[in-house]
């Protein structure tokens, strides 16, 4: 009887320990490493009007005992433009090395004087998110935040999609999950200042009461290469039309796609 019992307890513990452990995503990232730094500039017309730079950094942080990734990406605005509308953004999120999920996200936006500040915590086993203002929601596991979704893309394999093929995957940002859907339609070689490059184009899936009214609002170029770095965006606005291009990289895993 004693040792029933000894069983008993024994499963019954197993049980209870599987039922309370969760198994967070696992991805194969082969794209982009510590080290790496793109820089980009914006352009209004033919205006340097401002400049990005994505960064992925070390850091001694660690969430749940995991490691991982410190992504940083900042924005600014350039010369004259800052006389009429300065812009100083600071994007921070520290994503999971093994699941390219993000574990906190930090947003620091002053935009002409506008200014937004969120601190998010994300808590994956229980499919929470705190604000940082006392409000908790609910999220899908593997949601991503808004810089965190820059590298997740990149870790998709395109060389299998075939054209009309729709990329999907959720994004919480301003206390609301997005639904990020982009389709791919083919494949184009793109000049920029730096360069000829192949790659594969995408457009958004346009979803009533967002930013983009059609498809034919935004486009981005991807470089066709296990990096995948987005090469060139360009999207309309009401007065004209904005481009972001990259004009620098260092720390790549594989050299860029160029096409001479």
């Amino acid at each position: 009887m004693k040792t029933l019992i000894s069983l008993i307890t024994v499963l019954t513990l197993l049980l209870l320990t599987s039922a309370d452990t969760v198994t967070l995503p696992s991805i194969k990232n082969d794209s982009f490493q510590v080290g790496e730094k793109l820089r980009y500039r914006v352009t209004y017309g033919f205006m340097d009007a401002g400049e990005a730079v994505m960064e992925v950094k070390a850091t001694n942080k660690k969430m749940n005992g995991r490691d991982l990734y410190h992504l940083v990406g900042t924005g600014r605005t350039l010369g004259g433009f800052n006389a009429f509308f300065k812009v100083h953004d600071v994007y921070e999120s520290y994503v999971d090395k093994k699941g390219i999920f993000p574990w906190m996200f930090i947003r620091r936006v002053d935009e002409g004087g506008y200014k937004i500040n969120q601190d998010y915590t994300f808590n994956h086993e229980n499919n929470k998110v705190n604000n940082g203002e006392g409000r908790d929601f609910s999220i899908p596991m593997g949601i991503q935040d808004m810089v965190s979704s820059f590298y997740y893309a990149r870790t998709i394999q395109f060389n299998q999609l075939k054209k009309g093929d729709i990329i999907e995957f959720k994004c919480f940002m301003d206390n609301e999950i997005w639904p990020l859907k982009i389709k791919y339609v083919g494949d184009e070689i793109i000049h920029i200042r730096k360069g000829k490059f192949a790659c594969k184009k995408f457009i958004p899936v346009v979803q009533k009461g967002r930013y983009f009214k059609s498809e034919n609002d935004l486009n981005f170029w991807i470089t066709d290469d296990n990096n995948r770095i987005p090469i060139l965006v360009r999207a309309k606005i009401p007065v004209g039309t904005v481009k972001l291009h990259l004009v620098e990289w260092s720390g790549l895993i594989h050299p860029l796609n160029k096409v001479k």
